[in-house]
């Protein structure tokens, strides 16, 4: 029998996500991290940093990503997991160089990355990958050794993922005043993106009419409705809805926009919805102002009860999961044949994004994938 850790070959997990201000003098330099390259001018990202601003400046990401490295090393260190793990930013401290110089440092050469989203996607997927490329480009001119990083595959389907947000779902179906609960409409909601990112999302095989990205939401979103119903025994009416559109307005994005269908249902005569934010690993900013603050006040406008399910954050078993997660991937470098957990109907993702998936706008090398120059 081998002697070796059942995480063997990896000797370390990073944790990369998306980063975000921790006080107000650091919103415009986030922001112009963010932008980077696309020329918007200081006042402009200075009005678009206002959402940061109503709550002081700080997003509550960063806050977010410490609680589920506690979660995780709680997890690792109760199921006798000796591995340590580290965590990056794309866009703010602590920045993915930065990192993995440490993790170098330490003497780690085989890492296995956790990105805080959980679907296929350009920004969800590819762009991450792209950043672990140009973090590595930097640790190769300074002379570094280069470790081998790769990446786990997509999770939005896992149980330990699915389980947290159906009983978020219900504790939100229970916040609703007690006559709105009934007839209480579901609506999950994740981040818009345009529709032709959309459509070349997943692999090749994926693209078209929403691609991966929207087949992956759909399949969670009916997983979560098809839970409630079965636990409630009331069929709830459900749509995947967006939210958090950022582009030019003649450029396609995915609809509809949360606002736009809460009027909608209202007009349908819904007593009320539960907003459930499937697309988000973490209560960060974009749930806080989208949903808590301007899809709740569209909502009081219109006289809808609504609630807001919590996200999967830190919840002990999304922890258990990515630990499941890491086992699975390691067993599988070693050429074993895990078993490969995940619910509804299109089963486990790839390991390594294949080429063609989730294309970049203009080519960029992009790590952790087949079409690695970092293998």
């Amino acid at each position: 029998m081998s002697d070796q850790p059942a995480h063997a070959p990896y000797d370390a997990l990073l944790l990369l996500s998306f980063g975000g201000p921790e006080g107000p003098d650091d919103v415009v330099p986030f922001l112009e991290n963010v932008t980077r390259g696309r020329g918007i001018p200081r006042e402009r990202l200075k009005e678009v940093g206002q959402h940061y601003f109503l709550f002081g400046g700080v997003s509550p990401i960063n806050g977010q990503n410490r609680e589920l490295l506690a979660a995780l090393r709680a997890e690792f260190a109760a199921h006798g997991t000796d591995l340590p793990v580290y965590w990056g930013n794309r866009n703010w401290a602590p920045y993915l160089t930065d990192t993995l110089r440490q993790l170098v440092a330490d003497g780690h050469r085989r890492v296995l990355t956790l990105a805080t989203s959980a679907y296929a996607s350009y920004s969800g997927c590819r762009q991450y990958r792209e950043n672990l490329a140009d973090a590595l480009a930097a640790l190769e001119a300074e002379g570094l050794p280069l470790p081998r990083v790769d990446k786990l595959r997509h999770y939005f389907n896992h149980p330990g993922f699915v389980r947290p947000m159906v009983d978020a779902t219900l504790a939100a179906l229970a916040e609703l005043p007690e006559e709105a609960r009934q007839g209480a409409h579901l609506a999950f909601t994740t981040h818009s993106i345009p529709t032709a990112a959309a459509d070349a999302s997943g692999p090749a095989g994926d693209h078209g009419d929403g691609g991966a990205y929207v087949a992956e939401h759909l399949d969670v979103a009916r997983l979560i409705a098809d839970a409630v119903r079965a636990e409630t025994g009331v069929e709830r009416p459900w749509r995947l809805v967006y939210q958090s559109r950022s582009g030019a307005p003649h450029v396609p994005w995915l609809e509809p926009d949360v606002c736009d269908h809460l009027e909608a249902v209202r007009a349908e005569g819904a007593s009320g919805v539960v907003m459930v934010p499937i697309g988000f690993v973490s209560d960060h900013m974009e749930v806080k102002y989208d949903l808590d603050t301007e899809a709740t006040a569209k909502a009081a406008e219109l006289g809808l009860p609504v609630a807001r399910a919590a996200t999967v954050g830190a919840d002990p078993r999304f922890a258990a999961a990515v630990r499941e997660l890491v086992l699975e991937r390691a067993a599988s470098e070693r050429g074993e044949r895990p078993e490969r957990c995940a619910l509804g109907a299109l089963g486990p993702s790839h390991d390594r994004c294949p080429v063609g998936c989730c294309p970049a706008r203009s080519p960029r090398p992009a790590a952790a994938g087949a079409d690695s120059p970092y293998a």
